[in-house]
């Protein structure tokens, strides 16, 4: 199998089946073969576009719909409304070797994927047949809605309100850092519909072009820069009730849900930058000569090269079994989420950023992937709950009574 990057006006192949981190290790048959089809698409569809993408800043609507077509925009859906029925942990193999093309592109659709989910699960018949089919093919798009300006890591303390008049709500407030804000069909909202703290908040699910609903301006990125971020404004917006999902109160027990399926395709992410970084690297120590023999044959760079491996699959191995516990429904699942949250996103980002360093001077250029990588995968440890908010997660696990 194998895979293509933009470098130095060419296209470098890579062959990813290497002993020391090979990523189908221990998959079944069909899992192996999802992770081809994921691989190849990489390759073909992703990877020879992502440095045109994150230069220009283009929102690849057309080619995350041919990923759409293979089954990847609602790959933890349930059939009946488009989706693929997979698990969480397949849906983890796809998203770690759809990142080894295209980071920031692959981040955006795990964020898809995971609104199509919440609407999915906890939508009515009649919401889940209206909102998912579309959502699903990527004919629209989703939006996550739960940040904002004056509230991040303390989601609890959001302030959007949503105030009850007949059968509508009219939604004042906003929302900051929206992945795909502005350019998307479909954003689901946490708003605030009763008292102060997480049992006041409710969950709605907004259209594009309903009158009241405005976008911020185009924020200017260190990276994701294949899809848009604006702040997300509601002024007197007037959404039906009957776009409520779930019951009023939910809507932050939706949020968190939500998240723990989100930290994993988000590591998940990580992990295929990582991949990538290590292969990337891997071949400029091959290629790149100094003081008269080959990178590849300095012992010191030998040792870092394999800590890289090392901490690549031991960071999948965790999220892998994160991923696992949450389709099983363990009691541990949300705590191992955040595990794998932290330290796969922690330790990729040092894989990724090690590669920029063995690259030398030609790491640093906009020329060699791998500077993407590392710009791309950076935000991983800031979004779907900061790892310092993954740390008290999980010391709070261990300290309860």
């Amino acid at each position: 199998m194998w895979i293509s990057f933009a470098h130095e006006g060419r296209n470098r192949k890579l062959y990813i089946d290497k002993a020391q981190y090979v990523a189908s290790a221990g998959l079944t048959e069909e899992q192996k073969e999802f992770q081809k089809v994921a691989f190849d698409f990489a390759s073909k569809e992703l990877a020879p576009h992502m440095a045109e993408w994150d230069e220009k800043e283009i929102f690849p609507v057309e080619a995350m719909r041919k990923a759409a077509q293979l089954g990847f925009g609602g790959i933890y859906v349930k059939p009946d409304v488009g989706g693929s029925g997979l698990s969480r942990l397949d849906t983890s193999i796809i998203f770690e070797a759809l990142s080894t093309g295209c980071t920031s592109t692959t981040a955006y659709l795990s964020i898809h994927n995971m609104c199509v989910w919440m609407i999915d699960t906890f939508g009515n018949e009649e919401q889940r047949h209206r909102f998912c089919p579309s959502l699903c093919s990527m004919e629209k798009l989703a939006s996550y809605c739960l940040t904002e300006p004056g509230s991040g890591s303390d989601a609890a303390s959001l302030l959007t309100s949503a105030k009850r008049k007949g059968d509508t709500y009219v939604l004042n407030g906003s929302k900051a850092f929206i992945s795909g804000g502005g350019d998307t069909d479909v954003y689901v909202v946490m708003c605030r519909t009763g008292g102060p703290g997480p049992k006041g908040i409710s969950c709605v699910v907004l259209e594009k072009g309903t009158p009241g609903l405005s976008f911020g301006k185009k924020e200017k990125k260190v990276g994701w820069n294949s899809q848009p971020t604006r702040a997300v404004i509601f002024e007197d917006c007037v959404v039906p009730v009957g776009n409520l999902l779930g019951a009023e109160g939910q809507g932050f027990s939706i949020a968190m849900k939500g998240l723990n399926g989100g930290r994993i395709n988000i590591a998940s992410c990580s992990l295929g930058a990582a991949h990538a970084s290590v292969l990337l690297a891997q071949e400029h120590l091959t290629v790149r000569k100094q003081f008269g023999e080959p990178l590849a044959n300095n012992q010191y760079l030998q040792f870092r090269l394999a800590e890289m491996a090392t901490r690549l699959v031991a960071a999948r191995l965790m999220v892998r079994n994160a991923a696992q516990a949450l389709q099983e429904g363990r009691e541990d699942a949300a705590v191992l989420c955040s595990m794998a949250k932290l330290f796969a996103t922690d330790e990729c980002f040092v894989i990724c950023n090690q590669a920029l360093q063995m690259h030398g001077g030609y790491g640093y250029l906009k020329d060699y992937a791998v500077q993407q990588f590392v710009r791309d995968i950076r935000v991983h440890q800031i979004l779907e709950g900061t790892n310092e908010v993954m740390r008290m997660i999980v010391a709070r696990n261990l300290l309860q009574e």
